[in-house]
């Protein structure tokens, strides 16, 4: 079965008849040779200084094995997006179709941004059934969930969305034991040990929403809840808003109320004092995604496991009949 391989180790990837290697020179001038069976590879995630050739991604390309780049810092810096070789141009003028309709585009960005909010929900009542004090993150999450069908357009669901995320956000300093209160969402560059987490988690969740709808017809430059863009393939940021409080936020509350990670963890850098993840960190921190990504959840439609990774792929099918008139999209709601 195909999977996810994730190389912090600098080298060389190079092919070799039908098998990938990563090379590394060892301290006694050594070449190191680790083999990756190609038909075992469904994308790669590069952290490490990693050296290849145009040779190497025709190979790729021809394998259709995404390939996701982060700088030293772990900072999401692009994708290898093979050309699709499951295209479909009918599919593709629907899609457009349903961005340039307005209504058609603000209901596809209204189920986004609902499921996005439902598992903020979720974990917010998690955590108060626990004890937590975070009733008053509540209310506001529960208000702008009502709101939702009044909005007129995208900039107002996307004020809702701010609105209840900067309540959920504030609720962190509840759910969380924190040296240091938790004051905003800090992107670029993040300024503490939860923005470093949350940037770091988000970035992966987006290569591998990128990953799933590679395999499927859509094209991942179309989007309804963010404007699509030149430089981003925008449709995996809508997908990923469903997921982020469901994979991402659960992920960062566990393993710091665990002490799996800690203010040890982190580092300053840089002019601009940016808060990063140390690569053992990192290491951890994409472990636990990836072993996330792998549980599964009995399907109530389907009648077996599921995982989450298949849950995403299962999203994009979901657009896919929306758009091809078999049956109105509904933004996933976790049941389990």
């Amino acid at each position: 079965m195909a999977q996810t391989y994730y190389i912090f180790r600098s080298g060389r990837l190079k092919r070799r008849q039908n098998t990938l290697y990563l090379e590394q020179e060892e301290e006694n001038g050594q070449t190191q040779r680790q083999p990756i069976p190609i038909e075992n590879v469904r994308d790669l995630y590069l952290f490490g200084e990693i050296d290849l050739n145009t040779k190497l991604l025709s190979f790729l390309a021809q394998n259709e094995v995404v390939v996701h780049c982060f700088n030293y810092y772990g900072f999401y810096v692009g994708s290898f997006y093979p050309r699709e070789s499951n295209v479909s141009g009918h599919l593709l003028v629907r899609q457009v179709e349903h961005y340039l309709d307005p209504q058609k585009r603000l209901a596809l960005a209204q189920q986004f941004v609902a499921g996005a909010l439902f598992h903020i929900r979720r974990n917010l009542n998690y955590y108060r059934n626990r004890g937590k004090q975070v009733d008053g993150a509540l209310e506001v999450v529960e208000r702008c969930l009502e709101r939702l069908r009044e909005c007129q357009g995208v900039p107002e669901l996307m004020s809702e969305e701010g609105r209840a995320r900067g309540a959920y956000y504030a609720a962190f300093n509840e759910i969380l034991d924190l040296e240091h209160p938790f004051e905003r969402r800090v992107k670029r560059p993040p300024d503490n040990m939860v923005n470093a987490l949350l940037s770091f988690g988000n970035s992966l969740l987006y290569a591998a929403v990128l990953s799933e709808i590679y395999v499927t017809q859509l094209n991942p430059t179309v989007s309804y809840l963010h404007e699509p863009s030149q430089r981003r393939f925008s449709l995996a940021l809508d997908i990923a808003e469903v997921f982020k409080p469901l994979i991402v936020d659960r992920l960062i509350f566990r393993l710091l109320n665990r002490g799996e990670i800690d203010e040890g963890d982190f580092e300053a850098i840089g002019e601009a004092k940016g808060v990063y993840l140390k690569e053992d960190a990192r290491k951890k921190f994409v472990r636990a995604f990836e072993e996330t990504l792998q549980t599964t959840v009995e399907h109530r439609q389907l009648g077996r496991p599921v995982s989450y990774r298949q849950f995403i792929r299962l999203e994009a099918y979901k657009l896919i009949r929306h758009l091809i008139g078999m049956e109105t999209y509904k933004s996933l709601r976790a049941w389990w």
